[in-house]
């Protein structure tokens, strides 16, 4: 039976160096990241993604800080039927820019690069129906992405072990955009 114990002792192990290995954006402030952004490419080893990368569009994420340096994060995913929305709280885990999701499975959720008016590079490692996975997603103010942006996306993913097949630059959308200005 010490053998059956040694598993789960050695995932979490691979778990906390697979999760120490990815940087937080040094002194992350919560407010500046706030307001809109479009997620304009994604990486990911999850099988449900995989299977549905070549049709996603590009989805949207109005953030808005609290006082405890949570963020409340309204996604909206364009649909074929219109916009489905989905609001998440994004729960701060010690250090600002590192969050978790229970509500989406999120475990591990971080801010690794950002420059606030431009880009963010989001690392996600979640489970979703007993399977983990790991993403990363870019985010952008505008709906066309700039190069330094995109280049900061391909620079990191492969540290955290995700292959450029695995990767999709998502199409625009605007069945999400309209009559939802009001953003903050």
């Amino acid at each position: 039976s010490a053998v059956v114990l040694l598993g789960p002792v050695v995932a979490l192990l691979w778990l906390s160096e697979a999760g120490a290995e990815v940087l937080v954006q040094p002194d992350f402030d919560a407010r500046k990241f706030s307001g809109l952004w479009y997620v304009v490419a994604m990486v990911s080893d999850c099988k449900v993604f995989l299977g549905k990368k070549d049709h996603l569009l590009m989805s949207t994420r109005a953030i808005e800080a609290t006082e405890e340096g949570d963020l409340h994060v309204r996604m909206a995913f364009p649909r074929a039927d219109g916009c489905n929305q989905v609001d998440a709280e994004y729960l701060r885990v010690g250090s600002a820019g590192h969050f978790r999701v229970p509500a989406l499975g999120y475990l591990d959720v971080r801010i690794s690069d950002t420059d606030y008016s431009s880009f963010a590079v989001v690392y996600i490692y979640k489970e979703l129906e007993g399977a983990f996975s790991t993403m990363v997603q870019l985010y952008s103010r505008t709906q066309d992405v700039s190069p330094e942006a995109m280049k900061a996306f391909q620079d990191f993913y492969p540290t955290v072990g995700l292959p450029e097949d695995m990767a999709v630059t998502l199409p625009k959308s605007d069945a999400c955009s309209s009559g939802d200005k009001e953003a903050p």
